[in-house]
């Protein structure tokens, strides 16, 4: 159902039957409002991988490549992941338990009587606003990261926050970035579309909370998947063609 729901969305934003206000009103619950938990979740992640990296590399006689370690990992994959796993459990749970109530209580069902599309009014704003807002807090919470990264690598191992981010620069091309911010948009359909699915098939008041449990769970199970096929076929391809 998530699938038949995405393309339903899909032709409706081709269409450009989008409820702007609607939407906007989305991206302030999807955007501002969990900013603090993706900066937190993203600075003391970035610390802890500086940490496990710079420990491995000092047997190597290699902290010099710190920075380049760490924009392979946690750039690439960490901090996307971590933002959309923490925009999942705070923004997709909160559609399918805020769907889930208006289903058991015939709400959907009024919309229709006044002829309203429920994924027009429903569906549509939630995604756009999930894939407008999950990049830019993916980019906030990478440059939060570099950061902690930054510091524990000074205060601790005496790197400088110079070398660590031209090593950063060397192996980080903007590919890499434009990879990121595609992987986002991605993930914000699919934590929105699971969010109003769970929702939309909830079936009586018990089931509500459980609606949103089971949204959350299906997300992150389905966005690690998906981020193994991205990054096999994203990455995989650009290291055939460097070989």
């Amino acid at each position: 159902m998530a699938l038949f729901l995405g393309g339903q969305v899909l032709m409706r934003i081709l269409q450009g039957r989008i409820n702007r206000q609607h939407a906007l009103e989305q991206m302030v619950a999807a955007g501002p409002e969990s900013l603090m938990p993706v900066l937190m979740t993203n600075l003391f992640a970035g610390m802890i991988f500086t940490i496990q990296t710079a420990r491995e590399l000092v047997r190597f006689g290699s902290l010099h490549a710190l920075g380049g370690a760490f924009a392979l990992a946690f750039c690439r994959e960490l901090a996307p992941i971590l933002t959309a796993a923490i925009l999942a459990g705070q923004v997709g749970s909160a559609f399918a338990a805020e769907i889930g109530c208006m289903k058991v209580t015939d709400q959907i069902d009024a919309l229709k009587v006044l002829r309203t599309d429920p994924v027009d009014y429903l569906v549509v704003p939630r995604v756009v606003a999930c894939c407008t807002m999950l990049p830019v807090l993916t980019v906030l919470g990478l440059v939060m990261g570099i950061g902690g990264g930054v510091a524990v690598a000074h205060q601790l191992y005496d790197v400088s926050p110079s070398l660590f981010l031209d090593s950063v620069r060397s192996l980080l091309v903007l590919t890499d970035l434009t990879t990121v911010l595609l992987k986002s948009v991605i993930f914000g359909a699919m934590i929105a579309l699971a969010g109003c699915t769970w929702g939309l098939t909830t079936t009586c008041s018990r089931s509500v909370g459980r609606s949103a449990t089971s949204a959350v769970v299906t997300t992150w199970v389905a966005l690690f998947v998906v981020d193994f096929f991205l990054s096999l076929v994203m990455f995989q391809s650009v290291g055939v063609v460097s070989h």
